[in-house]
């Protein structure tokens, strides 16, 4: 059997970090579409939140 060791905290805080992610891309996309802004469809930080250059 395989036995895996991880610390919960440290589980919560990634699941965490990315949740926050994607919320500002929500927030940001819908803030955009409010005013028409057709960026929000260029924009790969907004298309795919999760993936790219760490800041």
């Amino acid at each position: 059997m395989i036995a895996a060791r991880t610390s919960f905290d440290a589980l919560a805080a990634r699941l965490a970090a990315r949740a926050a992610k994607i919320a500002q891309a929500h927030v940001a996309g819908r803030v955009l579409a409010s005013r028409r802004d057709e960026r929000r469809w260029r924009s790969a930080a907004l298309v795919w939140p999760l993936f790219g250059r760490e800041k």
